[in-house]
């Protein structure tokens, strides 16, 4: 879609949040096509879609498969032998600063009562490998298309030790191959650590607004890595042209369903961590989850295993920067993948780079439309905020877009909106007992990998825009 000046009124008379995604104001949407989950996965769409509870625990038992090799190939897997999962930690200390957060503009800031609840984070930061949530669906994706051709060249069964992987005859087979991908950043790290590791030639394609160590530390695994001037979308249409070559496979981010549903096998394990912590999750102790949303397919994998094990008692809510809302846009109007964010006059130009997406997956968009409980909009400073309290509360080394989720909490406890009051009423979230029992799970989607310098001067950034907003406060 390319958007004429008509066009956006007729769009804004339909859909008056447009007006706000415009002027780049944060705003928290709720889903008018969500409906019970039950009904939602018995849908056609849902049923036409590709994925299902047996692709997610084939994916598993892929993974289970692969982790002797991963723990021998990647010795930083060891310890958990070669399980490739992230902590569950409380974050008490966060959730008292997100009480009384000095920002003149942050919602969260409405208030200096305490939030009710349980605050977690879900520190897929901390993933081993390439250190964010891409390690699950883009190594999945990797590590199926790797099985494939192994199996296929008669090299190996599934019932074998996986270890085989690191023989000569396998490895030579993978050689002949190439895994191409588009990224901003983190998909391309997940799949290009993983691909030069089995011995794949790998190409990723990358972003204008990919962040340059990202493409040194690529380089320096064994990848090539082709630098775009265009955005996110520029860089896929480039990786699926390059892959139209023989021997050649390409990792879609925008409707890979090996990529969602390996990003679907973390509900399983979360519920396992909730469960460990003695943490229930029901309908007098709900759950709600907050999920950084670029392309859609990392949430999208995410939110679809929550909801097919925990059904109604979850609330999935994806986060997106205020430049970059392109899954709010498309599902908003009906469009998905029909429109980008630059039709209605936004930029695209964000420091949560790998959130800097402009147009959705219209896969992740239709699967997401009758589960999906809403999405909210977050600007850069905000962020910045939220990293510097994030390690001044909890020590998180986190980069700016895993703090995406965060501001979430306030929609669900603090929106004054009608529609807010609303939804609390249906799903029981008006009652002060039922606020207390709820966990709220930000997931962190990223930083670890980040060099020493690059995090300081975010942090720096957070730190002074805090000081800046605390001293305005008190004029």
């Amino acid at each position: 879609m390319s958007a004429t000046p008509h066009d956006l009124h007729a769009l804004t008379l339909r859909h008056p949040e447009i007006a706000s995604l415009m002027a780049g104001r944060e705003i928290g949407w709720l889903n008018p096509e969500h409906v019970a989950t039950a009904k939602a996965l018995a849908s056609p769409a849902l049923q036409a879609s590709g994925v299902g509870v047996q692709d997610i625990e084939d994916a598993d038992a892929r993974l289970m498969r692969f982790a002797p090799w991963i723990a021998e190939a990647f010795p930083e897997t060891a310890a958990a032998s070669g399980r490739i999962e992230s902590p569950l930690v409380a974050a008490p200390g966060l959730q008292q600063a997100l009480s009384g957060i000095a920002s003149t503009a942050y919602p969260l800031s409405a208030t200096e009562s305490p939030l009710p609840g349980r605050l977690m984070i879900k520190c897929d930061n901390a993933l081993p490998i390439s250190g964010s949530i891409k390690a699950r669906g883009g190594i999945h994706e990797v590590l199926k298309h790797a099985e494939r051709l192994a199996v296929d060249a008669g090299l190996l069964h599934q019932e074998d030790d996986y270890r085989a992987f690191q023989r000569d005859e396998i490895r030579d087979l993978l050689a002949g191959q190439q895994v191409v991908v588009g990224s901003t950043g983190n998909l391309g790290l997940s799949i290009g650590i993983m691909s030069a590791r089995l011995g794949f030639r790998v190409t990723v394609h990358m972003s204008a607004d990919a962040k340059q160590w990202k493409k040194d530390l690529l380089r320096a695994r064994g990848a090539e890595v082709v630098e775009h001037c265009g955005d996110y979308g520029k860089a896929v249409a480039a990786g699926r042209e390059e892959a139209q070559q023989p021997n050649a496979h390409f990792i879609d981010d925008e409707s890979s369903r090996d990529l969602f549903v390996g990003y679907a096998t973390a509900a399983s394990r979360l519920a396992e961590q909730l469960s460990a912590q003695g943490i229930p999750v029901d309908a007098r102790h709900p759950l709600c989850v907050y999920l950084p949303c670029g392309v859609g397919g990392g949430p999208g994998g995410v939110a679809y295993g929550l909801k097919q094990v925990f059904g109604d008692a979850v609330h999935c809510f994806f986060a997106e920067p205020v430049n970059s809302p392109c899954m709010l846009l498309g599902m908003l109007t009906g469009e998905h993948d029909g429109i980008a964010v630059e039709d209605i006059g936004l930029d695209n130009r964000t420091c949560a780079d790998g959130l800097a997406v402009g147009r959705a997956s219209a896969f992740v968009g239709r699967v997401m439309a009758p589960l999906l409980s809403g999405i909210h909009t977050v600007r850069d400073e905000h962020l910045l905020e939220l990293l510097a309290l994030a390690y001044d509360s909890e020590g998180l080394m986190l980069e700016p877009s895993a703090l995406a989720g965060v501001p979430g909490i306030h929609h669900v406890l603090r929106n004054d909106a009608p529609e807010w009051h609303a939804w609390r009423a249906a799903n029981g979230l008006d009652d002060g007992e039922v606020q207390a029992n709820t966990t709220h799970v930000v997931w962190a989607t990223g930083g670890s990998m980040v060099p020493e310098a690059i995090w300081q001067a975010d942090y720096q950034r957070g730190k002074a825009l805090l000081s800046q907003a605390s001293a305005s406060r008190q004029e």
